[in-house]
């Protein structure tokens, strides 16, 4: 609806020529004879009486007819009652068929179609008055026209004409579409068809039809509302016909426009396929096939996918594992190309995560993630410019590592090639057997302190507990980023003179930073010793030696020695170590002059004796006492044998027997 009051190019005419002192009535005729509506929008006039006499007062352009004026007029220089409005169209109805006329007006209206009148209400009414016409309109082009009048009282008027979409009432076909053409591209192997636009008011769709150019056999290859569509006709070098075909609302099916011919390219096998081994999977690119639609990609473990474009990334395959590729092209019709096959291919290697450094430190650490792959080493990339150049040689540096609590690993590297007050960037890359690199790691940039007086913070949580098999010591790690090493200390317990109780210790053990426990195996006579664990940083300092103070624990080792003592004069050295194996103690001795053989024992606490557990010959300076239990302490003796059968004196020694589940 297009409100009289808010008209085009006639009213501001008007308001010109009112302004310059002519009658504001004048001004129609000229606004008339300019204004041009462009179908299917209405030509409005309006008169100043109701036999549409005369020259119209305004023309302007309405898109529908729904107009309720009430009792007012309907546009300036009209009067409220006793006018007439016209509107008319001209418009292409496409094949025609049946339609319906609704009217709602008051008072009169009467609705034309090439001049016959089809509709008549025409009456001085008090209340709005409703009628629907059905009529058929022929195909093509035809006029409505729609007169209302008032003569007295409210004024409103409605109309709309539409299609009948019932099956059962619409039996016309539509018109078949025109303006087709067709383009084929080779490259792609798809043809894209066009067509003008239908004129059919009741127009639900086009659809598409393919048929080889040497047979009568139509198929549906495609709908749509549009007036485009493309379609990939099976790549077999053969020649294919198309033609589009429009459907009405209530099904009706127009014939088919003109036939488009195009002849597709033939199926070929996929050219250029690369394989590369990425972070994410293994990645798969190929040129593109004309006349495909998909592609098959097989895996060597007879996996396959279906793709719709020239590439492809397995991501399910797991890191370092070699898999080769097959790749096939797939027509629209399941024709199919032969196939282009890869060289082996492997995931790269888990990139390194978590790259950091303390402030003022070129000491890197970073996380080795879960299932990282075949990988055996990592290369450490520094630069003074950003990005990192990763295609220069990896820096040395002193690399240590660790199990974490939740099982990952963590590795440490400190760059000693650094200069005071430099700025430096670093990422970190794994490599694999075959040195292939995996992505670079996040970049960490660190500016490097002139100098580190500050030691690591002294270490707290040191425990100690006296065992059948050692004093297990255990401490909380030391959270200095910088952490070179553990030193343990072991000492007794002594006065100072002043009346208080020291630990007077020396340095008993140097530790790596990957352990926070340490077995020490004393002879286990109920003897007391303290223990301190110290912390040193990669400048060498020490919180003890800078400072003085460590958390200090004191514990007796548990008294299981044997009730008979081992003599002192022995010609027998006796050497008792666990073996590398499993339940076995390796005892071993320095060959004795004069001895024929030798016997060896073992101290059994239950019988209060120690118990021969065999002999060997002289030749023979070992023997593996197999098997024995973890978790406690063996005492050994071993005795020379002479000539004369005389026995020596036993020379002897203890070994301690860690739990199974305690071993390294």
């Amino acid at each position: 609806m297009n409100p009289a009051r808010r008209t085009t190019q006639a009213a501001t005419t008007a308001l010109v020529l009112a302004t310059a002192g002519t009658l504001l009535s004048s001004a129609a005729p000229a606004a008339s004879a300019a204004t041009t509506c462009v179908s299917p929008v209405y030509k409005r006039q309006f008169f100043a009486n109701t036999t549409f006499s005369g020259t119209p007062k305004r023309t302007d352009c309405d898109a529908t007819i729904a107009e309720n004026w009430g009792t007012k007029a309907p546009a300036t220089g009209l009067a409220k009652d006793n006018f007439g409005v016209r509107w008319t169209v001209t418009r292409d109805f496409g094949s025609g068929g049946p339609f319906a006329l609704p009217v709602a007006a008051q008072d009169g209206v009467r609705v034309y179609l090439d001049g016959k009148r089809k509709v008549d209400v025409w009456k001085n009414v008090s209340s709005t008055v409703r009628k629907t016409v059905n009529v058929t309109i022929p195909s093509g082009k035809h006029t409505l026209r729609v007169d209302y009048v008032n003569w007295t009282g409210s004024a409103n008027v409605s109309f709309a004409y539409a299609p009948r979409t019932a099956a059962s009432i619409d039996k016309v076909k539509p018109l078949a579409p025109t303006g087709a053409s067709v383009a084929y591209d080779t490259t792609t192997g798809k043809a894209k068809l066009t067509w003008s636009k239908n004129t059919e008011m009741d127009l639900a769709e086009y659809r598409v039809y393919r048929r080889y150019a040497s047979g009568n056999s139509w198929m549906k290859v495609g709908s749509t509302k549009s007036t485009v569509h493309t379609d990939v006709p099976p790549a077999t070098g053969a020649g294919y016909a198309y033609e589009v075909r429009a459907v009405d609302k209530a099904g009706n099916i127009s014939a088919g426009g003109a036939d488009q011919a195009v002849t597709s390219v033939r199926l070929t096998t996929p050219t250029g396929l690369a394989a590369t081994g990425t972070d994410k999977g293994i990645q798969l690119t190929w040129k593109p096939v004309p006349g495909a639609v998909t592609y098959i990609v097989r895996r060597s473990d007879e996996s396959a996918y279906t793709v719709t474009g020239p590439s492809f990334t397995d991501n399910t395959v797991k890191r370092s594992v070699y898999w080769s590729y097959q790749v096939m092209a797939m027509g629209s019709n399941g024709t199919s190309s032969g196939m282009a096959e890869t060289a082996e291919i492997r995931r790269l290697v888990a990139a390194p995560t978590e790259l950091k450094t303390p402030p003022g430190k070129t000491i890197l650490t970073w996380i080795v993630p879960k299932d990282p792959g075949d990988y055996w080493g990592y290369h450490v990339y520094r630069s003074t410019t950003l990005p990192v150049d990763t295609s220069v040689e990896p820096i040395s540096c002193d690399t240590s590592w660790k199990i974490l609590a939740d099982g990952r690993g963590q590795y440490t590297c400190t760059d000693w090639s650094t200069a005071p007050g430099a700025t430096y960037h670093y990422v970190v890359k794994a490599f694999d057997g075959t040195y292939d690199e995996s992505v670079a790691s996040a970049t960490v940039t660190v500016t490097k302190e002139t100098e580190d007086l500050t030691p690591p913070a002294p270490i707290t949580g040191l425990t100690a507990k006296a065992t059948e098999y050692g004093t297990i010591l255990d401490w909380n790690d030391s959270d200095a980023p910088d952490l070179m090493r553990y030193i343990l200390y072991r000492g007794k317990i002594t006065s100072d003179g002043q009346g208080s109780q020291v630990c007077s210790a020396v340095q008993y053990a140097r530790l790596d930073t990957n352990t926070s426990q340490y077995r020490d195996v004393p002879m286990p006579n109920g003897d007391r010793f303290c223990y301190f664990v110290d912390a040193v940083d990669t400048s060498d300092n020490s919180g003890y030696l800078q400072t003085g103070k460590a958390n200090t624990v004191v514990v007796a080792t548990l008294d299981l020695m044997p009730s008979v003592a081992t003599p002192e004069d022995s010609p027998v050295t006796l050497n008792a170590i666990p073996s590398v194996f499993d339940e076995e103690v390796d005892l071993r001795w320095d060959e004795v002059p004069g001895a024929t053989g030798y016997r060896v024992y073992r101290w059994n606490p239950g019988a209060s004796a120690y118990e021969q557990l065999g002999a060997v010959p002289a030749s023979y300076s070992s023997y593996d006492d197999f098997p024995v239990k973890g978790g406690t302490t063996y005492f050994y003796w071993v005795t020379a044998i002479y000539a004369d059968g005389t026995e020596s004196a036993p020379g002897g020694d203890f070994v301690a027997m860690a739990p199974e589940e305690e071993r390294d």
